[in-house]
């Protein structure tokens, strides 16, 4: 088999579990929450369940992170079906939206950290070079991809999860704004993700996680190696 190839299945190997989790778990964070605050769309449809074929999205969780890792990208993401959200349940809307946008982003710091308790203590309790490589590296999957969707979706670019954080925050009339842009959203974040506009913020992101939890950011390099 040809050393590349081998390389491309050990690197989605690699990527798939935190990539699947991170955003499966982003997404019930979000229904979740809405349950708590009085929507109960997201648990009628089945869509509080940790089962990952419920929230996968052909083109966001399959497709994209698979392109951006066979591409080398310096920036690993992926979307699931975005958990239904019926803000009118809420007794104040945009305050309950809000609250709701934030937890995924949180889901998503908290697994972060589940990851460095997995690559602090892999090395303790695993013998074979091959297999702790294996989880070392998905353990820093795990770190990168969390960071990077909770860095991702915190920028208030409406659909991403800070646009409705910040139209909770807005006079109505910039609110409203908001939610036209919001149609047309995605297509500008992918064209500033092609532009390199996150990726300072990312980094910068990275840096300060990396540096409270004591791990070398230039470890996240053998990723890409």
């Amino acid at each position: 088999m040809d050393m590349d190839f081998e390389r491309i299945i050990y690197n989605i190997a690699v990527w798939a579990i935190p990539v699947l989790f991170a955003i499966t778990l982003h997404e019930v964070a979000h229904g979740w929450m809405a349950n708590k605050l009085g929507d109960g769309t997201a648990r009628m449809l089945g869509r509080l369940s940790l089962n990952p074929i419920k929230h996968i999205d052909p083109f966001g969780t399959v497709l994209l992170p698979v392109l951006l890792i066979l591409m080398n990208s310096p920036i690993i993401f992926g979307a699931a079906k975005p958990v239904p959200v019926d803000m009118r349940n809420f007794k104040n809307p945009r305050r309950g939206m809000a609250i709701v946008a934030l937890a995924g982003p949180l889901a998503n710091i908290i697994m972060a950290l589940f990851w460095v308790a997995i690559f602090s203590i892999s090395p303790l309790l695993i013998a074979n070079e091959a297999i702790l490589e294996g989880i070392v590296r998905m353990a820093l999957a795990g770190i990168l991809i969390n960071l990077v969707l909770f860095t991702f979706n915190l920028i208030p670019i409406p659909p991403l999860d800070g646009g409705r954080i910040l139209a909770a925050f807005v006079p109505p009339n910039v609110s409203d704004m908001l939610d036209k842009i919001e149609p047309f959203g995605f297509f500008i974040v992918i064209g500033l993700v092609l532009l390199g506009a996150f990726e300072p913020i990312i980094n910068f992101s990275i840096g300060i996680f990396s540096n409270l939890v004591d791990i070398d950011q230039r470890l996240f390099y053998i990723l890409f190696s």
